[in-house]
């Protein structure tokens, strides 16, 4: 991966999408401009390249709702990804571990496990073979998913009994050979996908991470935080950077990402469900959609300075319709979304955090090395190099990235005079080459 002024690491821009799919089959059409527009062309136009999904074991509680349809199990999230993938988006697939929400108050075990809740070997078998399995049929799809949580804000641990989720149980006799089990069944089927571990509040972070290695639970990649200043203030973004920075000092080899997180572009209500965000910063008031956008932007430059590799917006398409939940009519979170009450999208408003120019890529013309020229033949969709004869081939090699820094390709330069491919997704790109005097890079557009 190259490095230096002129362009980064990948940095993941996300979107939870997890109630896309029930939102239109309740009557939702998402907008852009008045025109309706499929949501994930929309996202994706605007700079999303990673998608987040929730997975519930048995979510029997939709059978009394609405159509009786389920959302959030294993079908419906398999369309989200195949979605997602479609628009050429990443996916996290979040194993909620439980029936019904799981969150920092919340970690109540699959009605099917209760029966083994406290046989610790048949629970970890049970955990296995159900996050092995789920992630084979993926594959068998060729759906995999890109990265994965080990349960959902998981602070009071995993897999509790109701009368354990009444109280504080941290008992990690149990706990580490859960999770150990569920990272190895991840591990058994693939050694590509991305584990991640999550927890609410980044004040709490630091203490779970060691807590997690102290009991011996090591084997995972990425530390996921959700961050919402309505729940975890007085933590404010400046704080929550440097808790990211201490992860990543202590903790090298692991990646950290804001995981989750919301605002609210407007005090108003839609319907009768009560919204479960009502307060906003400050110094990011009142709420608006230029405010929300602010304040995203405002958060991803703490992370991205801190070494972090990602946000993840909650639940932005989580529009009303008339379509109840488990607590009443719409949705609990229309006033944070990225769209309007008539379901377009909000411009200027949250959705552009993903465009803004964070200087992970070049936004120059050319800039860098003068002895290299980047010549592109816009009909093939290739480019060649055109070198000095003095250029040290050993140590010549190229990049092309998109506006988001995501990398298409990437690869040492052995022949200059070959033809090297451009992306064929239409979009702005930047070529990058780097030799031993720096990088110079060209931006190019593919129609």
């Amino acid at each position: 991966m190259f490095a230096g002024t002129n362009m980064a690491q990948e940095f993941y821009f996300g979107a939870d999408q997890s109630y896309v799919n029930e939102m239109e089959d309740c009557g939702a059409t998402y907008k852009e401009n008045g025109v309706p527009k499929d949501v994930y062309h929309i996202f994706g136009d605007h700079g999303c390249n990673l998608v987040r999904f929730r997975l519930w074991h048995t979510p029997a509680w939709y059978d009394n709702l609405n159509s009786g349809k389920r959302y959030s199990d294993y079908a419906d999230v398999k369309k989200g990804i195949q979605r997602a993938k479609n628009a050429g988006m990443s996916v996290l697939l979040d194993f909620h571990l439980s029936d019904n929400w799981a969150d920092p108050g919340k970690q109540v075990i699959p009605a099917a496990w209760l029966p083994v809740a406290d046989n610790l070997p048949v629970l970890q078998d049970s955990l296995y073979n159900y996050i092995y399995g789920t992630l084979s049929a993926l594959d068998d799809e060729g759906l995999m998913p890109e990265m994965v949580q080990i349960g959902n804000e998981t602070n009071k641990g995993i897999l509790l009994t109701p009368e354990q989720n009444q109280e504080w149980v941290l008992d990690w006799e149990r706990n580490a050979p859960l999770f150990n089990s569920a990272i190895q069944a991840v591990r058994d089927l693939s050694e590509e996908v991305r584990i991640m571990l999550h927890i609410a509040d980044p004040s709490a972070v630091s203490w779970w991470m060691d807590q997690f290695h102290q009991h011996g639970v090591t084997d995972f990649d990425l530390i996921g935080i959700s961050y919402y200043w309505a729940w975890h203030q007085p933590t404010d973004l400046d704080e929550t950077g440097a808790i990211i920075a201490q992860l990543k000092a202590k903790y090298p080899t692991k990646d950290v990402m804001i995981v989750e997180t919301g605002y609210i572009w407007t005090t108003a209500a839609q319907d009768q469900a009560n919204n479960i965000i009502n307060s906003v910063h400050p110094d990011y008031a009142p709420a608006s959609p230029e405010i929300q956008r602010d304040w995203l932007i405002d958060l991803t430059e703490e992370v991205i300075e801190s070494g972090g590799i990602g946000v993840v917006y909650w639940e932005p398409s989580w529009v009303s319709t008339g379509c109840r939940t488990q607590w009443g009519q719409g949705s609990h979170q229309e006033h944070a979304t990225f769209f309007d009450f008539n379901h377009n999208l909000l411009l200027p408003g949250g959705i552009e955090w993903m465009e803004y120019a964070y200087g992970l890529v070049s936004t120059e013309e050319q800039s860098g090395d003068p002895d290299i020229q980047i010549i592109v033949h816009p009909d093939q969709r290739t480019f060649r190099l055109k070198l000095s004869p003095d250029s040290d081939l050993s140590r010549l090699s190229y990049a092309v990235l998109d506006t988001s820094g995501k990398v298409h390709a990437e690869r040492k330069i052995e022949d200059p005079a070959a033809h090297y491919r451009l992306p064929t997704t239409p979009g702005v790109y930047i070529i990058s080459v780097r030799s031993k005097d720096g990088i110079y890079s060209q931006k190019v557009s593919v129609h």
